[in-house]
């Protein structure tokens, strides 16, 4: 066992000392020591429950014959930090969450890791450290949160953000506004839509790191203790038959992955954190790879943003199950082991089937013809961007520039009426190295539908979008301006065509003119975690990572070429 390098041998018995101190006998000791890692915090619902659901895992993992250890770490919650500086933390937090369980987990040379996360960020860093150590390891998500209900309908955050824009445009009053307010977050659980909490937690599933249907389980419903007793003992099967996460991050995985996300109009924000996932499992994905499987794949689950229900709504449909069930009878996923053992085409067979229900509809009878999302190129993105399709369906965009240095410019001209209908907003300098920290735009996008623009105008970022936002949306677009990406040469008026099914996001400006005029601007933080990030972030088209290879001086992009302009 790898624990046996801190506990055994008579110059371990400083080490096992404090063992004793903790309360450890000799048995407890002598057996494999798991980690219970968990985002626990109280600063919002998302991960409020994780420190319950530790002692039900700490419960399977004695009752399989190993020693709980637990430990925790960070969480930023993008409802509260969005729309403020606090928001280039989110993003940023990823690689610590990474980190911390990395160094935790080898400083103590645990044997194997369940992991418990609850939030945007705090799922993909689960997989991510989990690829890293590639030890036994298990994730669960902590749930869903319940929906709220205001004037008999259910709502989540999603409706208070656009509230924000609704009160903004004069649509509702200071009472309505605080109303919608209190209604909306029930209790325990991250947001209720598929955005990005619950689509990473389908993604956990589907890559086999979580089992199936476990994530599904509400935030406060009953069910959810008993499945995180089965994952501490889970663990302790894969411990001794080795089942390691490495085996289960491949390229059928992931495509496997990016179908689900697109059959269910998910979380842009997928894209960015499944590169980071297969960068730290050493598996050949790019972000081209995300086109074919939302190209090819309808969206079937009517969930918000863009459609009607929530995750608990879902979940009573059958959850991601049911979801994998349908695309397979459609020959739309390949089949790949899981961390029980089976393999997902098994766990899916298994799972029971709800046959009165509308959530989840079959592929020959889709919301869509085609995913939520897809992969564009062009003069203003020559490493790609990605284009959001969970709104009205529209897949072409032309209208003139209006643009903005920050997130709170933006946000100031839309709630102040200065946005109007054909407008195409620009924001720049929020991209991972930027920014830094690569903030989501809610609050904007938001604002624009409470206003009733967001069939109207276009928006586009080098910046992120939360899994709550639809309307016609482009983000991560690379190169970003800070590192002298095309965006950073735009101007007020320039022609922008955004067209989905060509691919292309292009504008007639002269950028090889402009580009000789172009300095890249002073970072913004010069201390401190976001300095060092900036300094050390990659590319959003390859995950926005800080892995040691992604490190970023002088792009090529930035040199003034002939052939500036042209089409990728």
């Amino acid at each position: 066992m790898r624990s046996d390098l801190i506990k055994t041998g008579a110059d371990r018995a400083p080490a096992r000392a404090m063992l004793r101190a903790t309360g450890l006998d000799d048995a407890a000791i002598a057996k494999p020591l798991v980690a219970v890692v968990h985002t626990w915090s109280n600063v919002s619902p998302c991960n409020l429950n994780l420190r319950e659901l530790a002692e039900h895992v700490a419960e399977g993992i004695r009752a399989a014959g190993g020693t709980p250890i637990e430990f925790n770490t960070i969480a930023v919650t993008d409802g509260i930090a969005m729309g403020t500086p606090g928001m280039r933390a989110s993003l940023i937090s990823r690689e610590v969450i990474t980190d911390s369980i990395e160094l935790a987990v080898d400083g103590h040379c645990l044997d194997a890791m369940v992991v418990l996360c609850g939030c945007d960020k705090t799922i993909p860093a689960a997989a991510m450290a989990m690829a890293r150590l590639d030890i036994p390891a298990v994730a669960l998500y902590g749930g869903t949160i319940a929906h709220g209900t205001h004037d008999n309908h259910p709502i989540t955050i999603q409706q208070v953000f656009e509230a924000v824009g609704a009160h903004g445009a004069g649509k509702i009053d200071d009472a309505e506004l605080a109303s919608v307010e209190r209604d909306a977050c029930p209790g325990a659980g991250a947001c209720g839509g598929q955005f990005t909490a619950n689509t990473m937690a389908m993604v956990l599933t589907t890559l086999g790191l979580s089992p199936m249907g476990f994530n599904d389980i509400p935030a406060t419903h009953p069910a959810k203790a008993a499945a995180a007793r089965r994952c501490g003992e889970l663990v302790m099967d894969c411990l001794r038959e080795q089942r390691s996460p490495r085996a289960l991050i491949n390229r059928t995985s992931l495509r496997n992955a990016a179908r689900m996300v697109a059959a269910t109009a998910g979380s842009t924000n997928a894209v960015l954190h499944l590169l980071a996932i297969a960068r730290e499992a050493g598996a050949t994905w790019t972000l081209e790879d995300f086109e074919p499987a939302s190209k090819h794949t309808p969206v079937i689950a009517d969930l918000l943003p863009g459609g009607r229900y929530t995750a608990v709504e879902m979940f009573g449909a059958g959850g991601s199950a049911r979801v994998a069930q349908e695309l397979i009878a459609a020959g739309m996923l390949e089949d790949a082991p899981t961390v029980t053992g089976h393999s997902l085409f098994e766990e899916a067979a298994a799972a029971p089937r709800a046959e009165q229900q509308d959530v989840v509809l079959p592929v020959s009878k889709p919301l869509k013809p085609r995913g939520g999302y897809s992969i564009l190129y062009g003069n203003l993105a020559p490493e790609g961007c990605i284009l959001k399709l969970a709104g009205k369906g529209a897949s072409h965009f032309e209208g003139t520039a209006r643009v903005f240095e920050s997130e709170e410019q933006a946000f100031a001209a839309v709630q102040s009426g200065r946005i109007a209908k054909g407008d195409v907003i620009v924001i720049r300098n929020e991209g991972p190295a930027g920014g830094p920290g690569m903030r989501e735009m809610l609050g904007v996008t938001a604002a624009l539908i409470g206003r009733g623009l967001g069939d109207d105008v276009a928006l586009i970022t080098d910046g992120r979008f939360s899994g709550a936002t639809h309307g016609f949306m482009v983000g991560h677009i690379a190169p970003e301006a800070a590192r002298g990406g095309p965006i950073a040469l735009l101007r007020d008026g320039d022609l922008i065509r955004i067209d989905a099914g060509l691919r292309d996001i292009e504008t007639d400006a002269d950028l090889v003119e402009r580009r000789q005029h172009w300095k890249p601007p002073a970072p913004k933080v010069t201390t401190g975690a976001l300095a060092k990030y900036a300094r050390l972030v990659g590319s959003a088209s390859d995950g926005a990572t800080t892995h040691p290879d992604t490190a970023v001086s002088t792009p090529k992009h930035v040199q003034v070429t002939a052939t500036e302009g042209v089409t990728a």
